[in-house]
């Protein structure tokens, strides 16, 4: 049998895909609506496989990311709206024209630039704004760093990091005066305000919130299955011991860890 070509690779698998959804009964009533929140899904996926340095599981989920982009595409194919082919060449179109120090006379003297030209670039494509084309869906920690970071490119941003923490304690100190008011309403509106400002200090000392807030999250989950595996090994359960008691084991855990 006659091996094929790896560069026939990527053309088989847009057979394969069209394939399933000619015969297979649920690729074909699939629609871009009903699969919508599974492209998020195997997008935090190539994220795990990214953050747990897994590079075999990160080739299989780029995968699944790719079958994502190409049903997408099929499926718009079949309407006769765009083909597969014309998502390729409008990326290849937008990624020529927004690296003008690339393929054009442009001179930048670093990334800042790169990315202060890009922002103007696409203004000049038809966004009204320079904060555009951030997702609503976006994880909202996310959401509001993306955010942030275009409104900094234009100079719409903090000159020093002690300026950006004293609005996080103005913010805080707000959320204070909210809870003694005893409105709802207010105290759900500086409590965001509060988290927003945090987002702004995360860019000024080079943290992620998003991922900062899972890693405390996943500290958080390991250090509490550790207080029910002990319970269990002492032949308690969990809602029947005192504070203290959890307590002890999660210091002790944390002490072990340190």
């Amino acid at each position: 049998m006659k091996k094929k070509k790896k560069t026939d690779s990527f053309k088989e698998f847009v057979k394969i895909v069209k394939r399933l959804r000619i015969e297979c009964p649920w690729d074909k009533k699939q629609t871009h609506k009903s699969i919508r929140h599974a492209l998020i899904e195997e997008a935090y996926e190539v994220i795990e496989a990214i953050d747990q340095k897994n590079l075999n599981e990160l080739k299989q989920e780029l995968g699944d990311v790719l079958l994502h982009i190409v049903l997408h595409a099929v499926m718009a194919e079949e309407k006769k709206a765009f083909t597969l082919d014309d998502v390729i060449e409008s990326v290849s179109e937008k990624m020529i024209r927004r690296h003008p120090h690339i393929f054009g006379k442009i001179h930048v003297k670093n990334a800042q630039e790169v990315k202060r030209n890009w922002e103007h670039i696409k203004l000049k494509e038809g966004r009204k704004s320079v904060i555009d084309g951030v997702p609503k869906e976006m994880p909202a920690l996310l959401r509001a760093m993306r955010i942030q970071e275009k409104a900094s490119k234009v100079g719409f941003d903090w000159k020093k990091k002690r300026e950006v923490w004293k609005k996080v304690v103005e913010e805080i100190d707000e959320l204070s005066g909210a809870e003694l008011s005893k409105k709802q309403i207010r105290i759900h509106e500086e409590f965001g305000d509060v988290l927003f400002a945090l987002v702004n200090y995360s860019r000024f000392i080079g943290v992620n919130p998003e991922f900062a807030l899972n890693e405390s999250t996943n500290k958080f989950s390991g250090r509490f299955y550790h207080i029910e595996e002990e319970l269990k090994l002492r032949g308690k359960r969990i809602e029947k011991v005192s504070l203290k008691e959890m307590d002890e084991i999660w210091n002790a855990k944390k002490r072990s860890e340190s």
